[in-house]
């Protein structure tokens, strides 16, 4: 359509905004956009990735799922009914995890700031459960590849965080490295009750920075939840006695990364897993079934040679015809290949060490009790991880702290936004105690206090610590006035009415 250079017809304004009415009804809704996205969602690599994740954490590993099988008569492979079945699922990906949320997590973290009433009130929020709870989140993410952390305020008012399940969040970043967020769609089932039938029924909700729309899919379409709420503010203010909807001014939602890809650990190392597990299973049916060997039967007539194979496989049995007229039964022992299998699973363990970064305990120069530069070597794989997780966590506890610096002001008009903080991950590992604490005396007068007392291993809570160092420095400092000063001590008064005298 080519309009005049002196502006549209009236008919071809009525064509414009025709286009105009078109275009705003092929406008996707909300609804729809919900729909695209949960659908396209479902059947992601990256959900189905945080599924396989979770099993293999809980030992649930493929090996599980497979059933031994030999070949028939005809040729194909059949399920196995008198040979050994072991599957044998190690504990690679669960032994991983845990090794680096205890690494990087399995301490308390240390809060550092000037100020010494914002310090209380920050470590109000970081108390025993909430050191859990991101324990809890570094598994989360490590599984998963990512972990959600929600805000809101309880029945009670308080500030409260709940970490929620991966899977059923479905992020929309406003950005591509994916830093801010622009809504959540949250996609869950819950169990309820009609009567005495149990039901499950599926919940959508999309959170922004408006608030939330409540929904219910029924299998096709989304039905706003008018028992929950159909549209919501994040939390409500009592005032005056009535309830005001209030809004964060962000997606009450922060994302804690196990690294910048969103990677979880087992997309990394499940082939490895797999392999060790598979090996390792077979090996054993091998020597399960080992006594029975294969016989050889003469003399009883021989088998076609789909027979002689089906026989082989499921029976380990040869029936053969034998030239002199002879009969018997020999035996032919099965050869394992030890050295190879041996060979093998040492490299795939350390594989599996290499490429999913901890550390084994079971190698052999781990049990040479090294110290100081070598246990550091052991441990630099470990360490260059949690270095890469501690760096995406750092990221998130400031989006944390924006919330509860914005409650804090909200609740006592206090602005904290502009004091520095330090979360300080203190980790976790065999140390060279002797030659830390040594460190730790050649650096007094050249690093503070606070930074010294956080690096001492037998320090659980630096700011305790700290508080009791200046309870023992004011007790000294009370007793040396006591005593009358630098000529001070019990005696001190009784010689100088002496010297007067």
């Amino acid at each position: 359509m080519v309009f005049s250079l002196l502006g549209p017809t009236p008919s071809e304004q009525e064509e414009i905004e025709k286009i105009i009415i078109r275009g705003a009804q092929s406008a996707a809704t909300l609804e729809q956009i919900i729909q695209l996205e949960i659908g396209a969602w479902q059947n992601s690599p990256k959900r189905k990735w945080m599924k396989i994740g979770e099993k293999y954490y809980q030992v649930k590993n493929a090996i599980l799922d497979r059933n031994r099988t030999v070949v028939g008569e005809d040729g194909r492979r059949v399920k196995s009914e008198n040979l050994a079945d072991n599957r044998l699922a190690n504990a690679f990906v669960r032994k991983l995890v845990d090794q680096k949320v205890g690494y990087l997590l399995g301490k308390p973290l240390s809060i550092q700031t000037e100020k010494q009433a914002y310090h209380d009130l920050l470590s109000d929020f970081f108390d025993k459960a909430m050191m859990r709870r991101l324990k809890s989140i570094g598994k989360e993410a490590v599984n998963k590849g990512i972990a959600w952390l929600h805000v809101y305020y309880d029945q009670d008012g308080n500030l409260s965080f709940k970490k929620m399940r991966s899977e059923e969040i479905i992020p929309l970043w406003a950005d591509e490295a994916h830093t801010v967020l622009d809504a959540i769609i949250r996609d869950y089932e819950v169990v309820v009750y009609e009567g005495l039938n149990q039901k499950t029924v599926r919940k959508i909700e999309w959170w922004d920075t408006t608030g939330v729309r409540r929904y219910v899919f029924d299998g096709s379409q989304l039905i706003k939840d008018v028992e929950a709420g159909e549209e919501d503010s994040h939390f409500k203010l009592e005032a005056d006695e009535q309830e005001q909807p209030m809004n964060w001014e962000r997606v009450p939602f922060i994302c804690w990364k196990y690294n910048e890809e969103e990677q979880p650990l087992v997309e990394i190392i499940k082939s490895l897993v797999d392999d060790y597990d598979r090996n390792k299973s077979d090996n054993s049916n091998n020597l399960e079934d080992l006594p029975d060997s294969l016989y050889v039967v003469k003399g009883y007539g021989g088998s076609p040679a789909g027979e002689i194979r089906k026989n082989m496989s499921r029976y380990r049995i040869i029936k053969i015809d034998d030239p002199d007229g002879n009969s018997g039964v020999e035996t032919i022992n099965l050869q394992i290949n030890t050295e190879a299998y041996k060979t093998h699973m040492e490299q795939a363990r350390k594989d599996i060490y290499e490429f999913g970064r901890g550390v084994d305990t079971q190698a052999a120069n781990f049990g040479s009790a090294p110290s100081g530069i070598a246990l550091r070597f052991l441990y630099s794989d470990l360490d260059l991880d949690a270095s890469l997780m501690e760096t995406e966590f750092q990221a998130s506890l400031e989006q944390l702290r924006w919330f509860i610096d914005t409650h804090l002001y909200n609740t006592t008009n206090v602005d904290y936004s502009n004091e520095d903080v330090e979360f300080v991950f203190n980790r976790d590992m065999p140390i060279d105690e002797e030659s830390i604490i040594k460190g730790i005396k050649d650096s007094v007068g050249i690093l503070s206090d606070e930074t010294l007392v956080a690096q001492h291993p037998y320090v659980r809570d630096v700011q305790a610590e700290l508080d009791r160092k200046a309870k023992e420095k004011e007790e000294a400092a009370a007793q040396f006035a006591v005593y009358g000063g630098l000529g001070g001590g019990p005696d001190a008064g009784a010689k100088d009415d002496q010297a007067n005298e």
